[in-house]
Order: structure tokens, then C-alpha cells, then sequence
């Protein structure tokens, strides 16, 4: 993605392969900042935990921004 920042996102309903949303756009901003706290709210968000339980030691968090340039829904 340093590379090449364009990407592209989907995102399927679990219930039903068909439906789903594909966001295209091109990677803005790679960081490690903040990437911490970023697992802990989605933990938090997600698993009803405080901190994410699967932290292995030395592992080191990249968050990446994307700006979206085309969203694509079906279903």
C-alpha cells in the first residue's frame, strides 16, 4: 500500500454472500499512532472487552486511512 495506495474494501453480509459493499479509494495515511487504542475501542466495541486479548508481544499496530473515491452496494 506504500506503494501502490489504491485499494478496495468489501465488505459481505454474513447472512447473505450476495448483499454486500465494496468501497474503493486510495490509502491517505499510515500511521502507528493511536493504532493501540484503535484494537482496544474495536475490542471494546465488538468482544465487550476492555483491551484486545489477542496481543502478542512485539507486535506492532498500522492503522490506515482511506479516503473513499467510490462506493459500490448490491443487494
Amino acid at each position: 500500500m506504500r506503494r501502490n495506495p489504491q485499494v478496495s474494501l468489501l465488505v459481505v453480509d454474513a447472512a447473505n454472500p450476495f448483499r454486500y459493499v465494496e468501497v474503493r479509494g486510495r490509502v491517505q495515511e499510515i500511521t502507528t499512532q493511536g493504532a493501540d487504542a484503535m484494537i482496544d475501542r474495536l475490542a471494546k466495541k465488538y468482544l465487550g472487552v476492555d483491551e484486545y486479548p489477542n496481543r502478542r508481544q512485539g507486535e506492532v499496530r498500522v492503522t490506515y486511512r482511506i479516503v473513499p473515491e467510490k462506493v459500490v452496494p448490491r443487494g
